[in-house]
């Protein structure tokens, strides 16, 4: 299978205090592929320098072989990484489509050139924009919420409408954190099962961050990488990472 990202030997300390040491590992195309560890031990600082939010202090982050490492966050969206947060970060006085239509790359209305001289241009774009976030959201079954505004969603639904936000901007590889962290229980499955759905229907490779056992260890997920203190003491699939005597060391202590 083609490595879409490829992790090597990855640093990244604040002051004296080393977060990541020497982080290695692959991501295959079309998979999905979990992160879990204890709290403090480096996962969100990892989604960071993966993302473009931090500088690494040294190593290489390859996108389709490319070392995306010296590019910022919106030049590694370009070349097809996004990621959600784990505190969603919708508008909050625009409704859920306009929340959708804020992301795509290159529009043509950015341009001021454009709004004065080409406007029909625009509306061709706005217009295009409009009927590709309102697909978005039948993709994800929330179409008839396209004109509530964000502040008056559930926390369920606002996590779709995060994941429907990066969808706009057509990646090949997403990056999510904790996505089922404040969703109620009854909707965390659906939540994940939309996850499923969403890599099948568009060829999307997917890493996971998750805190909630039940959700990573199920048999959908293909590979799962363990980090404690800053670096990866195991991986496996789903049923050798539940038995692995490091994992639950690391977790639980001895």
């Amino acid at each position: 299978m083609k490595k879409v990202l490829e992790i090597d030997n990855v640093y990244k300390s604040f002051g004296g205090l080393e977060v990541l040491t020497g982080v290695s590992f692959d991501v295959l195309e079309h998979t999905i592929t979990g992160f879990i560890g204890p709290n403090g031990a480096g996962k969100s600082t990892l989604y960071n320098c993966i993302s473009g939010l931090l500088p690494i202090d040294s190593g290489e982050i390859r996108l389709f072989g490319e070392n995306v490492a010296p590019l910022s966050a919106s030049e590694r969206n370009m070349k097809g990484m996004s990621r959600t947060f784990q505190d969603t970060r919708l508008f909050k006085d625009l409704t859920v489509l306009e929340n959708l239509m804020l992301p795509p790359k290159m529009q043509v209305g950015e341009n001021l050139l454009n709004v004065f001289f080409n406007p029909s241009k625009v509306k061709q774009n706005e217009d295009a924009l409009l009927v590709k976030a309102l697909d978005t959201l039948r993709l994800l079954e929330i179409e008839h919420m396209g004109y509530e505004y964000a502040k008056n969603l559930s926390g369920g639904q606002s996590k779709l409408v995060d994941l429907g936000r990066v969808l706009m901007s057509d990646p090949k590889l997403l990056l999510l954190d904790e996505p089922t962290a404040g969703v109620a229980p009854v909707l965390t499955q659906k939540v994940f099962d939309k996850i499923l759905s969403l890599r099948n229907q568009l060829d999307l490779t997917i890493m996971i961050i998750e805190h909630d056992m039940d959700v990573i260890m199920k048999e959908e997920v293909d590979h799962i990488f363990v980090l404690s203190n800053g670096t990866i003491v195991a991986e496996g699939s789903p049923e050798k990472i539940q038995q692995n005597q490091k994992v639950i060391q690391a977790y639980l202590g001895r």
